[in-house]
Formats: C-alpha cells, structure tokens, sequence
C-alpha cells in the first residue's frame, strides 16, 4: 500500500482537517505527490502571499492570504475546524515555522503535515557543514545580539535574517564586536530559480541588492580584541554595558511567550 493510500486511510479515520504543507521556491514542481493532493483537496488556502502564487496552480478553493496581526490569522485558521483546510509555510513548518503556532491549538491527530526541506538544510548542503555541528538561528523580528553566544572562535553559525537588510545589519554588528574577519556567506532564495550565494568578510560587506528570502553563514574567526561571551550570561572580562540585559530580556521573551516564534511570522509567514 502507498503512503498516499495509507495517509488517505488514516485521515478517513482521525477526521483530519488541516494540513500543513512546506512549500520551497520552486514551488509546484517541489512537492510530493501527496501535498499536491492536500493542496487540491482543500476548500480553503490559507498562506502568505508568495506561497498562495506559487502554490496557484494546485489550488481550487478559496485562497486566504495570512492576515494581521498573526494571532488573527491563527484564529481564522481555528474557525474552519471540520472543513478541508490547508496552510502552506516554507520549507519545513516546524523550523521556526507556522506549524508550532498551529499546533498549540489544534491537537496532531487532526493535522497531517508533508514539510519541505529547510532553509537551513538547503544551506547545509551548498556549504558541506553538518548540521549537528551547526548553530540554527532565527533573527527574524528578533534582537541582532542573540547571535552573540554563538559567535566562538571557529564557529561556523547559520542565521535567517528578517529582510533584505539583515546581513549588512549582521555583519556592523560583527566588526563592532571584534568578528571582522569572520567570512560571511549570503545565501537567497535557496532552492528556486533566483538562487544566490555570495561571500565577504563582516569588515568588508559590501553586497548590494541582497533579497529578502535569505539565510547567513557565519565562519566566526575572532580578532584579538574580540568581546566574546563565555555563554549566553557571562562576558569576558571586556563587559559591553548593558549587553546582557539586551540577551537576558530577549531570551526570556521568548521562553515565557505564549507563541515563541510569532515574532519571526510576518505577512509572508512561514
């Protein structure tokens, strides 16, 4: 029996109604047979505006774009319980994706979720880095400095940024704390047509024209004036005022937050 089969089966059962289906730039041509499936199926769409285009050819009910603030179109979401209904994210859903969100509210045997590769993973695999070995961070819609623990000397870091002027942002913050020379590798819209990879250092940035869909890689070499951290609370010698009041607040932010990664959602949301 095929996994389409056994899926169709198993939603049959559990009555589920909501699917989760990761998208990537290249669009239709990307997805399993099965998310096509889910993505015809549905009466309603919901998604942020580029993936409502390019999912448009698989879909034929009503195509919802992601409304704001994001809690409304959560809700929107919730209110469609007991109809056939979609949500497409990028990549896979559960990095620092819609799915999370989705699922504080809507228990997993009503779902069925068919992810795309990553971000991070697409990134991995232009570079050779091991993933495992590698610290995945979000800095979308979040402080820049949360990247500062993981800045040690030989680090290798992989970083979403919120736009089109994170990396330039990233790299000041870099040469401002001693991380100038580290190698920085821009990487956009990973997977589709428009895919791009370009490196410098963080002193020397100079990319122009960076798209929004983007990801850093980080190859951290640490001058002799670098202001490291030990670890996410304690600092070198060389205190930086009011740095880890910066860290601490960001990162309880999103411990005690009702939705950790609602920051990193925005119209377009993941």
């Amino acid at each position: 029996m095929s996994f389409g089969d056994s899926l169709a089966r198993e939603t049959a059962a559990a009555r589920r109604w909501l699917s989760i289906v990761g998208i990537g730039e290249d669009g239709v041509e990307g997805l399993t047979p099965t998310a096509r499936s889910l993505v015809q199926a549905a009466e309603l769409v919901f998604g942020g505006p580029r993936h409502l285009v390019l999912a448009a050819p698989l879909i034929r009910g009503a195509a919802r774009p992601w409304r704001s603030p994001f809690e409304r179109a959560v809700e929107e979401v919730l209110a469609q319980r007991g109809r056939q209904v979609c949500v497409l994210a990028s990549g896979d859903p559960f990095v620092y994706g819609v799915g999370s969100v989705l699922l504080r509210h809507v228990d997993p045997r009503e779902t069925v979720t068919v992810p795309a590769l990553s971000t991070f993973s697409l990134a991995a695999a232009r570079l050779g880095w091991a993933l495992p070995e590698t610290p995945q961070l979000s800095l979308h819609g979040r402080a820049l400095d949360l990247v500062r623990p993981h800045l040690q000397p030989g680090a290798r870091v992989l970083a979403l940024t919120s736009d089109g002027e994170g990396p330039a942002a990233l790299a000041r913050l870099l040469a401002d704390t001693g991380f100038g020379a580290s190698r920085m590798t821009v990487l956009e819209a990973l997977g589709g047509p428009r895919e791009r990879a370009r490196a410098t250092t963080a002193a020397g940035f100079d990319l122009g024209d960076v798209g929004p869909l983007n990801i850093v890689a980080i190859e951290v070499e640490a001058l002799p004036d670098a202001r490291v951290l030990t670890s996410p609370f304690e600092p070198t010698p060389v205190g930086i005022p009011g740095l880890l009041n910066t860290l601490n607040a960001s990162m309880l932010s999103r411990t005690r937050t009702t939705s950790p990664i609602r920051t990193s959602l925005n119209s377009d949301a993941s």
